[in-house]
C-alpha cells in the first residue's frame, strides 16, 4: 500500500507544514485589539489561500490518477472481451476438430473393416511381395544352383506370384477402398488444421488474459495512489476550511468592533450636540433678557437654530 509521503515525493508536491498553520484562541477574539485582529485576519487569509491552492493541486492530481485508473480498467476490459471472443473461437474450432476426428475415426474403422473383409490386412503387402519376387529372381539369375535348389527356388517364385496376384485381385475387387482411405486422411488433415487453430487462438487468448491481469494490477496500483492523494486533498481542504472559519470569525469580530466604535462616536456626537444645545439655550435666555451678544455667541445660536 502506497503511503502519503511516497505519493507526495513521486509527484513533486509540497507537504503540509503544520508549523505554518495559524491558530486562533478565544482570548484573542474577546480581548485582542483591532490592530491585532486585523493582523490575525491577514495571516489566516494568507494561510487559507495557500492551503486552498495546495488542496486544488492535490485534487487535480487525484482526478488525473482517477482518469488513468479508468483508462487501465477500460484497457483491461478490452483485453477481457478479446480473450472471451478468442475463447469462443477456440471452442468452435475444438468442436469442429472433435467432430472431424470422430468422422475420420469412423472412416478409418470402415477402412479397417473392409481390409479385414478382403483379408488385405493379413500376410504381406503387395509391395513386400514384389520385392521378395525380385530378390528371388535376381538370385536365380546370378547364382549357380543345383537342380534341386533351382526347382525349389522356382516354386517359391511361383508361390509368391500367386500370392501377389491374389492380393492384386482383392484390391481390384475392393472398389472404393483407396478413395475411402483418401477421404479419411483428408478429414483427419482438416481436423489437424482446426487443432492448429485451437493452439494458436488459445495462445493469443492467454496473451490477452495476461495483459488483462496486468492492466487490472496497474489500475489497482494507480487507484491506491489516487486514494492516498484524495486523503491528502481532504487533509489540506479541511485545514483550509478551518482557517477560513477562523478568518470569518475574526472578520465578524472586527465588524462588531467597528459597530461599537461607531456607536461610541455617535454617543459622543449626541453628547456634544446636547451640550451645545444647552449652552445655546443659556445664551438665548441672556439675549431675551437684553444682554449684548458677541459674534461667537451669535454663531452658536445660529448653529443650534435658535436664531
Amino acid at each position: 500500500m502506497v503511503t502519503q509521503e511516497e505519493v507526495l515525493e513521486e509527484y513533486g508536491l509540497e507537504s503540509m507544514d503544520e508549523q505554518r498553520n495559524v491558530g486562533l484562541t478565544d482570548d484573542e477574539i474577546d480581548n485582542g485589539s483591532k490592530g491585532q485582529l486585523i493582523k490575525k485576519a491577514g495571516q489566516l487569509r494568507d494561510r487559507r489561500n495557500e492551503l486552498n491552492q495546495m488542496a486544488s493541486e492535490r485534487a487535480s492530481k487525484r482526478d488525473d490518477l482517477n482518469a488513468k485508473t479508468r483508462e487501465k480498467v477500460d484497457e483491461a476490459q478490452e483485453h477481457r472481451e478479446k480473450r472471451d471472443e478468442l475463447n469462443e473461437q477456440v471452442q468452435e474450432h475444438k468442436n469442429s476438430r472433435n467432430e472431424l476426428n470422430a468422422e475420420a475415426n469412423e472412416l478409418f474403422d470402415e477402412v479397417e473393416s473392409k481390409k479385414q473383409d478382403l483379408e488385405l490386412g493379413s500376410g504381406k503387402s503387395i509391395e513386400e511381395l514384389k520385392e521378395e519376387i525380385e530378390d528371388l529372381e535376381f538370385k536365380q539369375q546370378t547364382e549357380v544352383l543345383s537342380t534341386e535348389d533351382e526347382r525349389e527356388l522356382i516354386e517359391k517364385i511361383e508361390d509368391k506370384r500367386e500370392q501377389l496376384a491374389e492380393k492384386k485381385e482383392k484390391v481390384d475387387n475392393s472398389g472404393d477402398l483407396e478413395e475411402l482411405v483418401e477421404e479419411a486422411e483428408e478429414v483427419r488433415s482438416e481436423a489437424s488444421k482446426h487443432h492448429q487453430k485451437v493452439t494458436e487462438l488459445a495462445d493469443e487468448a492467454q496473451e490477452h488474459h495476461n495483459r488483462m491481469i496486468e492492466a487490472y494490477r496497474e489500475a489497482d496500483d494507480i487507484r491506491d495512489e489516487a486514494d492516498a492523494m484524495h486523503e491528502l486533498f481532504v487533509e489540506a481542504q479541511e485545514m483550509a476550511d478551518r482557517h477560513h472559519e477562523d478568518f470569518v470569525t475574526v472578520q465578524k469580530r472586527l465588524r462588531e468592533l467597528d459597530k461599537e466604535e461607531e456607536q461610541e462616536k455617535k454617543a459622543e456626537r449626541e453628547e456634544k450636540q446636547e451640550a451645545e444645545r444647552e449652552e445655546a439655550e443659556e445664551i438665548y435666555q441672556k439675549f431675551k433678557e437684553g444682554e449684548t451678544l458677541d459674534t461667537e455667541d451669535l454663531m452658536k445660536l445660529q448653529k443650534t437654530g435658535l436664531l
